[in-house]
């Protein structure tokens, strides 16, 4: 719904790549990611999401045009209740990326974020291939 509001477009190119997780839980944690990327971006921005594979891992990335992160914060965003005064005006209570990192882990995958601030974000979950 939030796409639709926000006019925001989504881009995937299907991989056919399969992966080792619960699907649930590793449904639960790219949700979250997605509503991130959705609630950080403007309107009429691009979601970008791209699956590759490793030798042993499959890799998801998922990339924004949004606000963007400091490197300064940005291994401080997956505490939980963390929040950035960038970003205080946004609904929220900062357990989300802590969620997701914790859903990774014990699916024996991680996370990575790469972003600037006003560049975007790209957030990489790695998860065992089968």
């Amino acid at each position: 719904k939030r796409f639709q509001e926000k006019q925001i477009r989504a881009e995937y190119v299907p991989s056919g790549l399969t992966c080792s997780c619960d699907f649930a839980w590793t449904k639960e944690a790219l949700e979250n990611l997605l509503d991130n990327a959705v609630k950080y971006s403007g309107e009429g921005t691009a979601i970008r999401i791209k699956v590759t594979a490793y030798e042993m891992f499959v890799r998801i990335d998922i990339a924004d045009e949004g606000i963007g992160i400091s490197e300064e914060e940005q291994g401080a965003i997956f505490q939980r209740f963390y929040r950035s005064a960038a970003v205080k005006d946004k609904e929220g209570l900062g357990i989300g990326l802590y969620l997701v990192r914790e859903i990774l882990i014990r699916e024996e995958g991680y996370i990575e974020v790469f972003s600037a601030p006003g560049e975007g974000s790209t957030f990489s979950v790695f998860l065992r291939r089968q």
